[in-house]
């Protein structure tokens, strides 16, 4: 015969208070993970927002020995002035050219070739970076 037991022996799956302990830890940890969601939102939006410059050298070509036309791209807030330095570098990586191009016009996207003269053939053009006349730089 068999017995019927009707009660489970006591503190063989753990108390209610585990329980409700854990089910706590839960709730701290869902809120936290939910603030630092917000955090890293707050932040990628503030360094989204405050870039209201960017620029990008789309394609480059040597010409000779003395001459490199860049093909740059800039994206700006219309009526936003400043200016972008590019330099070239030949093979060993001395540099042989650096320009700094101004922008001022009114345009949201100046897209613009220019030539840089060189001290030797170069290899590799580099946008070092732009900076607007507010001071932020990019």
């Amino acid at each position: 015969m068999t017995a019927v037991r009707e009660a489970l022996p006591e503190n063989r799956y753990g108390r209610s208070e585990d329980r409700r302990a854990d089910r706590k830890l839960k709730i701290i940890g869902a809120v936290l993970g939910a603030v630092l969601l917000g955090v890293i939102g707050w932040i990628g939006y503030g360094y989204v927002a405050g870039q209201g410059l960017s620029a990008e050298v789309i394609k480059f070509k040597v010409v000779s020995d003395e001459q490199v036309q860049v093909h740059l791209e800039v994206r700006k807030d219309a009526g936003a002035k400043g200016y972008c330095t590019l330099r070239a570098q030949r093979e060993d990586g001395t540099d042989v050219a650096r320009k700094d191009f101004r922008f001022d016009g009114d345009t949201g996207r100046i897209d613009e070739i220019l030539t840089l003269r060189t001290t030797s053939r170069a290899t590799a053009v580099e946008l070092l970076g732009c900076t607007d006349d507010g001071g932020a730089s990019s």
